[in-house]
């Protein structure tokens, strides 16, 4: 089942966002271990504060006019029925560490890896009550 079509309302819209967006930066982390030792490769990573940032103004259009206003940013772009794009951008701080400390590098992205499967579950989990399901903690 995608995502998508679990959206009943505004919040669970919002959710559904955040599992999409999740979900996307698990690939693009994976991505940067997995090529780790090709030569020439930049590393990736969603901009999580421009999302955050995204996600904040939506909800304040939400608390203020009840309704869900998602604007398109520099990386983030929204489409017909609820589908959008993250574009991933070079991750600078990785880059360097990959050159200098692959060790440090590989702790990195495994830490932010740890980060995103937390908010994924979180959303999920939040998408599930609001939804009325049983709860995978349970």
């Amino acid at each position: 089942m995608k995502p998508a079509s679990l959206v009943t309302d505004n919040i669970a819209e919002l959710l559904v966002k955040i599992v999409e967006f999740t979900q996307t930066r698990q690939k693009v982390l994976t991505r940067n271990i997995n090529n780790l030792r090709s030569p020439g490769f930049i590393p990736c990573d969603l901009d999580v504060d421009e999302f955050s940032e995204l996600l904040n103004c939506a909800v304040d259009e939400h608390l203020r006019a009840h309704r869900l206003l998602l604007r398109d940013t520099e990386n983030i772009k929204f489409g017909p029925s609820g589908a959008f794009q993250v574009k991933p951008v070079p991750d600078d701080h990785a880059k360097k560490l990959l050159e200098h400390s692959p060790d440090q590098y590989i702790e990195l992205q495994i830490n932010k890896l740890m980060q995103n499967s937390i908010n994924q579950r979180i959303a999920t989990e939040l998408l599930k009550q609001k939804q009325g399901a049983v709860s995978i903690f349970d």
